[in-house]
């Protein structure tokens, strides 16, 4: 699988190994992502503001550890596994350790919200180690950028059906234990009263909490497996891109990173519509589950959205290798908004599947767009900047950043919004506000933030003649590395 020839083309082993490799990020962000909330709220049973609060402080604690971690490794020194291996390597025990006990009731009443927090925020360390080093990885594995971009395509392709694999695991294991509704005066229930918690109740919701863990142990080997495939059978290529003259500041790092024009537009373009993807994921199965009325169905329509943009990946690679990065992002992008058209008739499943599908094909642009534009802005970095490297690891940590803090502020504002709404717990309904509020969270909502996003994406200047340009000048400045050191060899060797 390690094997690559001499002019950096990689086998479709190691590009399979490689792409391995970001399913694990994948698999626990999508059970995270939409299944968390509703956890927090009718399995864990915790107060709608504090579990804002969990998801909120989790996220952004997991923000701000990226461009930390990014800095650390830009700053680690190279070892016979290689520079970003080790972070993987050591970090994957401890994560799985911890996203297991994130779906752990605890038996402490009063510790809940401490547990979950502290769990919730060790786990996003921890997932930071692997996935910094890992999204840093793609400019290391071939000196090509078609190479690179093929990869990347894998990549995407694994990751799509990552989030298949985790909605699929804990949508189908969580799906056939759901704990039943608590009928009722929404009132009464909303003030935390009910005579219907019997013994038949207790016993359905501890069968939920089991399933949760049941979902959460498969979910753990699977991130092993992963991450061993990828410590096996890739080999980062050691060459003139690791080797720091001149190491950077923390602070350096943010100024270079944060002053270069195209990168931030990238960055800024992706943050707005990653929010709107962020708010759809987040309440997607509390809208299908109260608004729509589809409470033992919600989990296959998530998995039709993620099967639906697993099949499309192909396709989008094949589209922006023929039309363009640029030309891709809004024509994938733009098929969102779709998703106005299930809150604006009345429910009807099919709908629900028809609509899931488009959204799938949107879901597809969003994930592979971002990481095969990413390496082409460190590219252009390194034309304007040639004298500057080994900072890659710090324009990945802090692209990863923004999405992570968009996540962070999706998921408080919505957790919040349904408290005021007045959010029931485990109601077999919800007061018309909360219903309204669900509809605002997944369509026109989301459908806003794509146009900013879009709008922002216009004065974004690497387009596919510049990503051409940029190509031929990188090999020029590679030839000319290697014919210096070649002379200074022959020099060397006269003397």
């Amino acid at each position: 699988c390690i094997r690559r020839d001499n002019s950096g083309r990689l086998s479709v082993c190691t590009k399979l190994c490689y792409a391995i490799g970001g399913a694990p990020y994948q698999i626990t962000g999508s059970a995270l992502g939409f299944f968390l909330q509703i956890y927090l709220l009718d399995v864990a049973q915790l107060d709608p503001l504090h579990a804002s609060v969990i998801l909120f402080v989790g996220r952004a604690w997991d923000a701000v550890t990226d461009p930390t971690v990014g800095f650390l490794v830009s700053r680690s020194r190279w070892t016979r596994f290689g520079r970003m291996m080790p972070w993987i390597l050591i970090s994957t025990p401890f994560a799985v350790l911890t996203y297991f006990m994130i779906w752990f009731v605890p038996p402490v009443e009063q510790g809940k919200v401490l547990w979950y927090l502290v769990f919730y925020c060790l786990f996003q360390t921890l997932q930071t180690c692997f996935h910094v080093p890992y999204s840093a990885l793609t400019m290391f594995i071939s000196t090509e950028q078609k190479e690179r971009d093929s990869a990347t395509a894998y990549r995407m392709t694994v990751e799509v059906l990552g989030t298949v694999v985790g909605t699929a695991i804990q949508g189908q294991i969580v799906g056939g234990a759901i704990a039943p509704c608590l009928p009722g005066d929404l009132d009464i229930l909303h003030n935390g009263t009910s005579v219907l918690l019997g013994s038949d109740n207790n016993i359905s919701l501890n069968g939920t909490k089991r399933a949760y863990l049941i979902a959460s142990g498969i979910i753990c080997i699977i991130y092993v497996l992963c991450a061993a495939i990828l410590f096996l059978g890739v080999r980062e290529q050691e060459g003139e891109t690791f080797k720091v003259e001149h190491p950077m500041s923390f602070f350096d790092g943010v100024k270079m990173v944060m002053g270069y024009g195209p990168y931030v537009k990238l960055v800024m373009g992706f943050l707005f519509t990653s929010l709107a993807f962020m708010l759809l994921e987040g309440n997607f199965a509390l809208f299908c589950t109260y608004t729509l009325g589809f409470r033992n169905d919600f989990q296959n329509i998530l998995l039709v959205i993620m099967l639906s943009g697993t099949l499309s990946i192909p396709f989008w690679q094949w589209f922006l290798s023929r039309f363009g990065k640029k030309t891709a992002v809004y024509f994938g992008i733009t098929v969102m908004p779709f998703m106005i058209l299930i809150v604006s008739i009345e429910s009807s499943l099919v709908v629900a599947y028809v609509v899931s599908v488009a959204a799938g094909v949107s879901v597809a642009a969003a994930f592979l767009l971002p990481w095969s534009m990413l390496p082409d802005v460190v590219d252009d970095f390194k034309i304007n900047h040639p004298d500057s490297n080994g900072h890659e690891a710090i324009f990945y940590s802090f692209y990863v950043f923004f999405t992570k803090f968009a996540s962070g502020i999706s998921l408080g504002i919505s957790t919040l919004s349904l408290d005021f709404a007045g959010y029931v717990t485990r109601g077999c309904s919800q007061p018309d506000a909360v219903n309204l509020t669900l509809k605002v969270l997944v369509a026109p909502a989301p459908a806003v933030l794509i146009v900013l996003g879009l709008f922002i994406f216009k004065s974004y200047p690497i387009d596919e003649a510049k990503r051409q340009g940029n190509r031929k000048l990188l090999q020029e400045m590679r030839d000319n590395e290697q014919d210096s050191e070649t002379e200074s060899t022959e020099l060397g060797t006269i003397v």
